[in-house]
């Protein structure tokens, strides 16, 4: 695992969620607080967000955001042939990066050694070095909800993201979402 950021993205009955801690660490040291490592892509259609280097995270962007286009929005297609092209560059593949990129209906972990992965629930997931608080958090509110009353998913993805903030050192609580409805 690499020390990075946490990302946590959430498919919800009345929309999709993704959020990010704004920390930007180096070594020891932060050297941010703010950032945002999350995005609309593809004409607000598709949610993403990067967990590694920053200057990564736009190239990466960059790229899975052409293949969409030439893709014209399909997610799934676009996923895989990103994989292929992330895999293939030997710059790129030795990244110890992650992306979660999400529409209404699907929602895909990718990385540079050619993963495709969909969560086994088909709704939540989570990547960077708080990841596992993150995603933890989530599943409980989720399934609190289901028997106690319906959490909005925006709240859920904040909450789930606030928790990991406050175990993870490399995850701060300036949290930022986007959402698609």
């Amino acid at each position: 695992m690499f020390e990075a950021t946490t990302i946590l993205a959430y498919k919800g009955e009345n929309k999709s969620v993704i959020g990010g801690d704004g920390q930007v660490t180096f070594g020891n040291c932060i050297l941010k607080g703010n950032a945002t490592k999350i995005r609309l892509l593809y004409n607000g259609k598709i949610l993403s967000g990067f967990a590694g280097s920053t200057a990564d995270a736009f190239s990466l962007f960059d790229m899975f955001e052409k293949i969409l286009e030439n893709k014209k929005g399909d997610l799934e297609r676009s996923v895989v042939d990103f994989s292929k092209e992330w895999r293939r560059d030997k710059y790129l593949r030795k990244l110890e990066a992650m992306m979660i990129v999400l529409d209404r209906n699907k929602i895909y972990i990718l990385s540079g050694s050619g993963d495709v992965v969909e969560p086994e629930d088909g709704k939540i997931a989570a990547i960077g070095s708080g990841g596992n608080y993150a995603l933890s958090a989530a599943r409980a509110l989720d399934r609190f909800s289901e028997k106690l009353g319906k959490i909005d998913e925006s709240s859920l993805v904040e909450e789930s993201l606030k928790i990991a903030g406050e175990i993870c050192i490399y995850t701060n609580t300036n949290i930022k979402l986007l959402e698609l409805k």
